[in-house]
């Protein structure tokens, strides 16, 4: 029995019931396969199916105003996904007529689409013979086949995808990428996988070398740097607090937070009082400030490590450009700030 074949008639018994598999309109898939890009199924699936309520069409999303999308992507991470979905629907509608490319090539073109995510698209909607290689490929590939080539390397992705092309199923693409996909996620899994039961198990090179913990091979990332944030939740007689919202290009662009003070080292408070006294909005005003997290909370993204306080400063007197304490949560904010919120219950 070939490889794809094998693979197929496990799906066709294994495979779970998910919304997105009960249809090839783009608009879904596409959708699907952006929320998913590092995020587990579990995690996704209930943003997606507020994204298909909230934006039933391609013509919804596209209308929609960056915070509404902002806000309904709030805890997933990786906000540049949503910032990219909104600007590519915007791209689909005035451009294309809202009609979604129907290539690989073309869907290439669409902002935040890479190779995978047009596979993905153009194999499920399209039948294209093109194969998907995300990580749950790269390990099912790597562990039968003994590839040891670095999967984070430029190498590997061309090594890789090659293999993923030969292998698919020329006469149903479709089927096979979402069999090799969910191979990889339910049954060839990064820790513990139960080799035992599964239909590859007298073929598979890390098997039977005994070295399934060794494969893939990957280049060790970059370490990760340290920032110190303290956000400032101010809280005046009225009843009203400060959000800004986010400029540039770095992490949580565009969406919401409390004044911040980033430092090289965590602050106490005879510093932090004597940083808040060349605040602006603080100018000709008696505060005290209390620190709320006596530990710090510590936030890991990827490429940092954000440990952080939050301190609340009571002011006697308004201030400009506040808003009420009650409209807080309607704001598109970090899940770091967003669990805060919900925590502290203005």
């Amino acid at each position: 029995m070939t490889f794809s074949k094998t693979l197929t008639d496990w799906y066709s018994v294994n495979k779970r019931q998910l919304p997105w598999r009960q249809t090839t309109n783009p608009y879904y898939i596409w959708l699907s396969e952006i929320i998913l890009q590092q995020t587990q199924i579990k995690q996704g699936l209930p943003y997606y199916e507020d994204f298909v309520t909230t934006f039933p069409t391609v013509f919804d999303l596209a209308s929609a105003n960056e915070a509404e999308v902002l806000k309904l992507w709030q805890g997933l991470g990786y906000y540049s996904r949503a910032r990219n979905l909104h600007f590519a629907a915007k791209y689909v509608v005035n451009e294309l007529g809202g009609i979604f490319p129907n290539t690989y090539k073309d869907l290439l073109k669409l902002k935040g689409v890479g190779d995978y995510t047009a596979s993905a698209i153009a194999s499920i909607c399209y039948n294209e013979i093109s194969a998907v290689v995300d990580g749950n490929v790269y390990r099912l590939l790597s562990r039968y086949f003994g590839i040891y080539t670095a999967i984070n390397s430029s190498k590997g992705a061309k090594e890789f995808k090659a293999l993923a092309q030969e292998l698919i199923d020329k006469k149903d693409p479709a089927t096979f990428n979402q069999a090799v996909m969910e191979f990889g996620a339910i049954q060839c899994k990064p820790k513990s996988p139960d080799c035992s039961v599964c239909p590859f198990n007298k073929s598979c090179y890390a098997f039977g070398k005994g070295v399934i913990n060794e494969l893939p091979v990957k280049i060790k990332a970059a370490k990760v740097s340290k920032k110190y944030f303290n956000f400032l939740v101010f809280l005046t007689p009225n009843q009203t607090t400060v959000l800004e919202q986010r400029q540039g290009k770095g992490i949580w662009q565009n969406l919401y937070q409390f004044p911040l003070i980033e430092s090289e080292k965590a602050l106490n408070h005879k510093q932090l009082q004597l940083e808040l006294e060349s605040f602006e909005v603080l100018q000709g005003k008696t505060f005290e400030v209390s620190l709320y997290n006596k530990e710090e909370i510590i936030h890991k993204l990827s490429h940092q490590h954000l440990y952080t306080r939050f301190w609340i400063v009571e002011v006697d007197a308004n201030i400009d450009g506040a808003i009420s304490v009650f409209d807080v949560e309607d704001f598109p904010v970090p899940i770091l700030i967003g669990n805060f919120i919900a925590d502290f219950n203005f």
